[in-house]
Formats: structure tokens, sequence, C-alpha cells
């Protein structure tokens, strides 16, 4: 527990104050996890708590005063201190009509949403667990604060926070709740894609992401319906063991826990259930399923508001997922150029193809060496400085007109046939080499 933290909490009790830790602080902390932001409940109101922290030399800033929060500035840490409260009626299903402030902390633990949040703790005190969260912690359970209709029905985003834990966690999603997130997951949609966008985010780049998107299909498709064709599609192929979506989790798992190849894992095979059909021998086949699969993912990507700069990174990576690139400089550079020369999108690239190649049938696994094989042929390249882009020639626009080509259309398709012949060995990457080729 920070000095700081300790500090905040004595100069409320000092004047006959009640304050605790409660939140996520409390349960990571019971969980070993790094604790991030710390929050304190107090039966002060918040302006008796900027009055006690000002005489104290504190700043402070009222960052959420209609709820009673206050936000207190300890040398380069922040704490946010709210005064106990009960939430009125949610009639948007997401944000409380009003607050009442109330005196006691049990009161206010009532209103949280799941028992593992619903644990305050004391540093004389000890800790305070009205709804069995320390058990459910150790259960590795998610267990709804009362009535999980109700806690539902209230706010929306808790649906989606639900499933978030279950990812960040490992956890399994109690049975009640889990019915509860079920039976009120169509009202979702009055959560603002902005508010879904972070709660996905976060899921899809958490350690257990795969296996909460395959658990808990069924309550997600309420933002992501693309993901019902998916469940159970077998897929009936040697290359593969697992249906479409236990084999998108397992490629989700499969890759490294960054934004970019999280989605793009999720999206790369969204299209194979719509190109799906049976060869003459009984083999399942999906030809053009990436492409389907980056119309899908456009789609989705522009309803979750997401910019255009990511979603295009995103499409590229599907697009090009299935294609073989061969472990030589020719193959490299071909598919560099077909990235624009984008050197950090190739090794999401290569990360995306290991995934896929752990998510297929045990006897894919040569294809993870193969992708290792395409970043070493990648780091030669680069230490030789070979040209794999328009602007690494060494020629440009400029020299292409001197040649009597005229300004227009011709001039790029010039460059890129000098850039062919490079990236095939046919021209070396000199100025008076590349002209000569170019006035044949």
């Amino acid at each position: 527990m920070p000095d700081a933290a300790i500090r905040v909490v004595g100069i409320l009790e000092a004047e006959g104050f009640e304050a605790w830790f409660v939140g996520g602080f409390v349960r990571d902390a019971l969980l070993g996890r790094p604790c991030s932001d710390i929050d304190i409940a107090s039966n002060a109101s918040w302006q008796q708590a900027q009055a006690l922290f000002e005489a104290a030399g504190f700043k402070t800033h009222e960052t959420g005063i209609v709820h009673g929060t206050l936000t207190v500035l300890v040398g380069n840490e922040a704490f946010e201190v709210t005064t106990y409260r009960r939430d009125g009626a949610y009639s948007d299903s997401r944000h409380p009509s009003s607050v009442e402030f109330v005196s006691s902390i049990e009161e206010d633990l009532a209103r949280r949403d799941f028992t593992m949040n619903a644990i305050a703790f004391h540093p004389l005190r000890g800790l305070l667990d009205p709804y069995g969260g320390v058990g459910d912690l150790q259960a590795k359970t998610i267990r709804a604060v009362g009535d999980p209709a109700k806690r539902f029905s209230e706010d929306a985003l808790r649906i989606l926070r639900a499933c978030r834990f279950a990812a960040q966690l490992g956890f399994d999603i109690e049975d009640e709740t889990l019915f509860g997130m079920l039976s009120n997951k169509g009202i979702v949609y009055r959560v603002s894609a902005e508010r879904v966008t972070h709660e996905l985010d976060r899921l899809l780049t958490a350690p257990f992401a795969g296996s909460a998107l395959a658990k808990y299909v069924d309550v997600l498709s309420c933002v992501l319906p693309e993901l019902v064709s998916m469940k159970g599609f077998e897929q009936h192929t040697p290359y593969h063991i697992y249906d479409v979506l236990e084999h998108t989790a397992h490629v989700v798992d499969g890759v490294p826990a960054y934004r970019l190849v999280r989605w793009a894992a999720l999206f790369h095979d969204m299209g194979k259930p719509a190109c799906f059909f049976f060869g003459k021998n009984g083999v399942g086949h999906f030809y053009g399923h990436a492409n389907v699969s980056v119309m899908l993912a456009r789609g989705i990507m522009s309803r979750l508001k997401m910019s255009p700069t990511f979603a295009n990174r995103v499409l590229t990576l599907v697009k090009h997922h299935d294609e073989v690139v061969e472990p030589t400089p020719r193959a490299v550079k071909r598919m560099l150029a077909r990235l624009d020369g984008d050197v950090e999108l190739f090794c999401a690239l290569c990360d995306l193809k290991r995934g896929d190649a752990r998510g297929q049938a045990p006897h894919c696994a040569g294809r993870i060496d193969a992708a290792y094989e395409l970043e070493k042929v990648l780091a030669d390249i680069q230490k030789t400085n070979e040209a794999f882009t328009l602007q690494s020639l060494a020629i440009d626009g400029r020299d292409v007109m001197a040649l009597g080509i005229p300004h227009g259309p011709e001039v790029g398709k010039a460059l890129s046939r000098a850039l062919d012949a490079v990236i095939d060995e046919r021209v070396p990457n000199e100025k008076s080499a590349l002209l000569d080729y170019l006035s044949k």
C-alpha cells in the first residue's frame, strides 16, 4: 500500500470521517496483480474532503463532483476520493439518472457490478467483503452483486465488462450471472460505439482472449454478430482440427498481445462460412475467403468507429494472411512492395502467419518456422539496404520524364516497372542502369 494512499485515508479519518480502499485496486492486490489506480470511498462529502486536503497543502480537482468524486494530488500520485453513494434509476441502460449520497460503506458496495469489485479494505480494519468476493476470487469466478438481471439492465456495458474480465483473469462467469448477461444482451446497442470498442480492445489484448471469445461468443454476438456463423462451422480439411470459431480463438491466443495483430487474428477467417463448399473429393474449400473477411472486417470496424488508418492496416493483414511468401529475397521484397514498404506491417503479418499455424492441425507446425525464416530474410534485406519501394529506387519521376515520358500515369507505371526489375534482380538499383532499362 503506497504511503501516499495511507496518508489520504489518514487525513479523512483524523477529522472523524470514515474511508476505505475500494474497487479494482483491492481486487488486483488480492490477486497479486499490478495495481494502478487507487480509489477511496468515504462518508465525507466532496466539499468536506476538498477543504481537508487543501488545508493539508494538497491540490484537488473537481473531476466528478456530480457523483461525489474529487481527485487528490499527493506529489505525482493522484487518488480519487468518492462519497458513499447509491445510484438512482438507469433510464438509458448505461448511466444513473441521479445518485443519492449515503452514510455507510455497505450501501456503497451494494451498487457495484461484480462481487470481486465489491470488496473494501482498510489498513487497520482489514477486508470488508459482504458479497463473498474473496471466495469468488479464489474460485476464479465472476459473479454479479445481487440480482444479475437487475445489474445488467441498469448498465449494459457491464455485460461486456464481464467478458473482458474473463479474458484478463482467466475466470469463468457464474451460471446465473451468464444467464443475466444473455437475457439482457439486446440492450447493449445503447452503449456508445467508442465504449464498446474500448472494452473489446481490452478483451482482445488480454492473456485469455481466445478462450473468452470461444466461451462467451453467445454474449459477444450482441456487438459482433458476424461471430455467430463461425460457431460450430466445421472446416472439413486436413489442415484443420477445429471449427472456424475455435480455430480463430487459438489464433488470437497464438499471436502477440498487441491491438493490430489481435484484431487481424479475430477477422482473418471470418469469411470462411460464406465461402465454404465441398470439393469433388469431399474436402472443404474456402476460395476467396480472405476477400470476404476483409469485407466483413471493414463493416465491423466502421460500425465500431475505429480510425481509418488503423482499420486499413488490419484489413491489409487480413487480405494477405493466407498468401504464400517464399523465404527468398525476391518474394519478401515483393510482399514488402505490396505493403507499401511498411516493415512493421510485414512483421505483424509474420506474427499472424505464426498464430494461424498454431491454430491448425499439428502437421502444419512447420509454417511457424517458415514465418521466422521470412523475418530473417527481411533482416538481411535491411542490412544491405535493398530496394523494395518506389522511394528507395535510384531514380524518381523527374528522371523518368527526362526520358521523354509525359507527366501523368505513365510515369508511375515506368517507376513500377523499374522496381519490378530491381526486385527480380534483373537490373541493379543504379540510376544509369535503370534509365537504360526504361529507354529500351
